[in-house]
């Protein structure tokens, strides 16, 4: 073909050296023709003078080519099979060079699989893939982030909007009854462990919190691509660990001419939504109105004299900034490459007091040898995080932690007393000490608590990949993942509110109120990885082609935990921040620790028939030290083929379908997220000092793996030259042999027992993901990506009955909203049901207080999002919307707190709740009237940006944009946001969609600035 072309050429020069004399009213341009996407020269493209022309020019090896044209000709147009035309105009230039753009692009996109990577047109597989332009924008704490509500089928819900807050994400539904249900994380080919150092901290008396999310310590900047595997034929490769998906994250490396890269952020933050209490007037309106005295202290009254918004004193509007520098290059021969970064970001929360401080250090560095023969290939990551926490929990009693308490403080309430003391309802004593425990203080809460981490992580990878011979190589891998993480907590013995005593291991301890207490957390964590695989790969001349990889895999993992407790300052009244400076200690630190061992075998086959048939199957055999000696190993298998329709004969090669291809996929994973000596009798040291043990749960050699089956279909097409592409998808997935801790009859070694039980989980839907190149201009682009998912969730075939979601609040000792039953959604709600107030504002049950039913599930039935970008010359405007429906959120904020009886005890209420003609005899209980739908649409992100036109040679590029999250929501929901998930677990059984006193969402104004050198 390249000999065709080059007499084409020859041919044509010859012509035009003959005719040259009859062309002296012509004038000759010349220029070379190149992929837009990496540069490299285009054969064969037509040059000619308009579309449809007779005669012009056809592009050489090199790309290169000469026309001699009209001396008036306004523009020469460039077409080439599979690419987009390009008409470029002349405007006196002699010499134009062109970059095209490939019309199927996005189907020669390269994917990130499990150990490897695949064009998107030889996938078979559900495999979604996104690269830095499709991240979300702005103030990013964590990896997740950059993907919520980019991908259909994939759900990321936060569990509150503090900087490196946790998250729960659910690819294809929820799939366990019990905690440990998120995705595996592999980074550049490292698995993680979800752990990471963090720390969920310990109650002392307010209830405690969730852990940050364990991929804080990862720089968003430094991230490239992040993939999703969704279903069981994709994450098969990894057994075990992706029977809830697999989110593979690989970083950026260095290339040719990328030289010094530096970019900068400031973010301004308000918050989003407060709660809507009653100001100081409209309070005491409403404490009259209930009988209660609303008159001075000094008669017996609630008003204090003062007018506090307690939420501003707790809120605020922080400013934050982000740094990130690197530094990356190639060698002449791309035998070398190289790329060091280093980020800073400090995030401050909109709680005061809070924040997320991380300072990262990277090097991706590659090296080849002896003709590409040996590579080595290195990714080295390590990242120092220090959190500051507010004392906001997931499980504080009526008293409340810090949101609880600021939103039903007296607004008559000073913050400070007569003498300059953080002001208390109950006063305090002649030692100086605050009495009682009714009511705390939100502001001495922030300034007399103090509760920071400092967390040190390194993610090592060394690869060595050998090419034995033609087609076969050899890759070892092998990666380190060291954590450590120090938390302390100190309480100031003069701190208001904290009068409970703190029960450790079933000893009472002396509370923080009077006494002090310093609390010092350790969370340790080593993971060591080992790979061998062989990787062949075989081509013919027919265009059929065939891979294949065999592995093994060995992992260890340890976990080391352990607290220490510090009660009493050395000096009366007096915190100084040092564990040393209390003076009774536990004699010895308390802490669960573990480890466990990973042992795998995997195969993949991935074979190509003439590019219309495609089948790929995989296998992988997992043991586990986890299970029972009778099942310690598992075995994967998955099988998925595709068929390329429009590369047989049958279709015109002309139509509408530039690209249309049909997948079918089945495989299983499987699911070892339990503790490492779940099939073993384990026991627990009790008091101190007599050492004294008790059992926590009995062995079990039958404890196996629970097990996920998936089959599904998927279609994929292309239209109108690559402009529209999309997928939909069909998915149905099953789990089964569900892993649950279970309470066991009595007499035996304990009373709980790990144990698989029967029942299946169904998760079953369909996937839409639609981009669409709506303008393609010279000057004007439109881009739109929309993606939607309806899918339904159903437990079958289970004989339990299991509660969780629990509820906290003045007497709702014990109170829980969720059931997980047969027939119905996981955790759907189960609750009285509740019909408003009758004449004398007291609440209607019909079926009784006491009687609950089922009334709705907090997974949603639909999901979707929608991406307009639009580029004008040097501006670019983006933005990005979300959405979901058939949802319901609990509001346990409100029925902790928002109820007309509140106001006669002194406490604040919303102005709905003091509007309605709710008796304030009426009492609070676990109903649907807090059960409410929690739809929304929001604007996520939307950025504008501009690239300056630049000649310097020290500057390559220059951008400024400026990006707005969270800038509108709409919703029923009277919470602050529907899009939350406090952690409400019972017994280990998960819960979802329960809102209680979270720390809020932010509203986001980011200036960015970006530039090359």
């Amino acid at each position: 073909m390249q000999i065709k072309h080059l007499l084409n050429v020859c041919f044509f020069a010859v012509f035009l050296f003959l005719m040259e004399p009859a062309m002296a009213q012509n004038k000759i341009i010349t220029g070379k023709v190149t992929d837009k996407k990496d540069g490299s020269p285009l054969i064969g493209v037509s040059v000619v003078t308009a579309v449809g022309a007779q005669g012009g020019a056809i592009t050489a090896t090199d790309g290169s080519y000469k026309i001699s044209v009209p001396a008036n000709t306004p523009s020469l147009t460039f077409t080439y099979v599979g690419f987009l035309n390009a008409t470029i105009p002349l405007n006196g230039r002699t010499s134009v060079d062109v970059q095209m753009e490939e019309a199927n692009r996005a189907l020669n996109e390269v994917v990130v699989i499990g150990y490897g990577t695949q064009k998107v047109k030889d996938a078979t597989g559900s495999v979604a893939s996104l690269s830095t332009k499709d991240f979300n924008k702005g103030v990013i704490s964590t990896p997740d982030q950059l993907l919520q509500g980019r991908i259909s089928g994939v759900q990321v819900t936060p569990s509150s909007g503090e900087p490196g807050a946790g998250a729960t994400i659910a690819i294809r539904g929820a799939g366990s009854i019990r905690s440990g249900d998120g995705p595996l994380y592999v980074v550049d080919g490292v698995p993680l462990d979800n752990g990471g150092g963090t720390s969920s901290g310990y109650g002392v008396g307010a209830g405690s919190s969730s852990a940050r999310n364990p991929l804080a310590f990862l720089n968003p900047a430094d991230i490239e691509n992040i993939s999703v595997l969704k279903d069981a034929s994709s994450a098969a490769i990894y057994g075990s660990r992706g029977a809830n998906g697999v989110i593979l994250i690989t970083t950026r490396k260095g290339r040719k001419g990328q030289g010094i890269q530096f970019s900068s952020n400031t973010s301004v933050s308000s918050t989003a939504k407060r709660y809507d209490v009653l100001g100081r007037d409209a309070f005491l309106k409403a404490v009259a109105a209930v009988g209660a005295n609303a008159g001075p202290v000094a008669d017996g009254g609630i008003d204090y004299g003062a007018n506090t918004d307690w939420q501003k004193q707790i809120f605020r509007s922080p400013i934050s900034q982000n740094y990130n520098l690197s530094l990356g290059g190639a060698s002449k021969d791309n035998t070398a490459s190289y790329r060091a970064s280093f980020g800073y970001d400090d995030q401050q929360g909109i709680v005061k007091n809070s924040g997320l401080k991380r300072l990262n250090g990277r090097i991706n560095a590659s090296k080849s040898f002896l003709n590409d023969r040996i590579k080595l290939d290195l990714q080295s990551t390590y990242s120092n995080v220090k959190n500051q926490y507010a004392p906001i929990t997931n499980n504080a009693g009526f008293n409340g932690s810090l949101v609880g308490a600021a939103i039903q403080l007296n607004p008559t309430a000073p913050v400070f007393d007569s003498q300059g003391r953080y002001f208390n309802l109950n006063g305090y004593n002649d030692a100086g000490y605050p009495n009682g425990n009714s009511f705390r203080n939100p502001v001495s809460l922030l300034n007399q608590i103090d509760d920071r981490d400092n967390i040190n992580r390194f993610l090592n990878n060394l690869t060595l990949t050998l090419k034995l011979f033609e087609g076969l190589s050899y890759k070892g891998n092998f990666g380190a993942d060291i954590s450590r993480g120090l938390r302390k907590t100190f309480y100031d013995p003069k701190i208001v509110g904290y009068t409970d005593a703190i029960g450790i291991r079933q000893i009472n301890f002396p509370s923080p109120t009077g006494n002090g207490t310093a609390i010092l957390t350790h969370n340790e964590l080593t993971n060591y990885t080992t790979e061998h695989t062989l990787n062949y790969d075989k081509k013919w001349k027919d265009g059929s082609s065939l891979t294949a990889l065999a592995g093994y895999s060995y992992q260890t993992f340890k976990n080391f935990n352990r607290n220490e407790f510090g009660f009493g300052t050395s000096t009366a009244g007096v915190l100084v921040k040092n564990y040393d400076d209390f003076k009774t200690h536990l004699p010895y630190p308390v802490g669960d620790s573990s480890s466990y061992k990973l042992q795998s075998y995997f195969a993949r086959v991935n074979y190509s028939y003439k590019d219309r048939y495609i089948i790929t199957g995989t296998i992988r055999r997992d043991g586990s030290s986890r299970f029972g000696a009778n099942h310690k190993y598992g075995n994967f298998p998955a099988l998925a083929v595709k068929w390329r329709i429009t590369n047989e004969s049958f279709m015109p090669k002309d139509g509408l379908f530039d690209d249309l291809s049909l997948r079918l996929n089945y495989g299983k994973t499987g699911n070892q997220e339990i503790p490492a000596y779940a099939s073993l009798p384990v026991q627990q040291l009790q008091d101190f000092p007599g050492n004294a043990v008790a059992p926590l749960y009995q062995a079990n050699p039958d404890l196996k793996w629970q097990t996920n089956t998936t089959y599904g279909a998927g279609l994929d097409f292309s239209i109108i030259k690559g402009r529209l592409t999309g997928s939909v998808d069909y998915f149905n997935k099953s789990i089964k042999d569900l892993l649950f801790f279970q309470d066991i009859a009595q007499p035996t070694f304990s009373s709980r027992i790990y144990k698989n039980l029967d029942g299946d989980v169904i998760n079953k839907g369909v996937e839409v993901g639609l981009n669409l190149a709506a303008i393609q201009s010279k000057d004007f682009n439109w881009d739109v990506a929309y993606n939607m998912t309806f899918i339904s969730n159903t437990l079958k075939n289970f004989k339990n009955y299991i509660v969780t979601g629990n509820i906290d609040g003045q007497g709702l000792s014990g109170a829980y909203s969720q059931l997980i039953t047969n027939g119905v959604p996981l955790y759907t709600f189960n609750v009285p049901n509740y019909k408003g107030l009758d004449a004398n504002g007291f609440s209607i049950y019909p079926q009784g207080v006491d009687v609950s039913s089922l009334q709705g599930s907090p997974n949603p039935k639909f999901t979707a999002s929608l991406t307009n970008n639009f580029n004008y010359k040097n501006w670019s405007l983006s933005f990005f919307l979300n959405a979901a429906t058939g949802f319901y959120i609990y509001n346990n904020t409100a029925n902790a707190f928002f109820y007309k009886g509140n106001l006669v005890s002194g406490r604040n209420v919303t102005k709905e709740v003091a509007a309605t003609n709710e008796n304030p005899l009426n009492s609070g209980e676990v109903s649907t009237r807090f059960l409410e739908k929690g739809d929304f649409l929001r604007l996520s992100n939307a950025t504008l940006g501009y690239t300056f036109p630049l000649k310097s040679k020290a500057i390559k590029t220059l951008r400024v944009s400026f990006t707005g999250q969270n800038l509108f929501l709409i919703t029923g929901y009277s919470g602050l946001d529907p899009e939350i998930n406090t952690d409400k677990q019972r017994n280990d059984v998960a819960s979802k969609g329960i809102d209680y006193t979270s720390y809020p969402k932010a509203r986001i104004f980011t200036l960015g600035l970006n530039a090359g050198f």
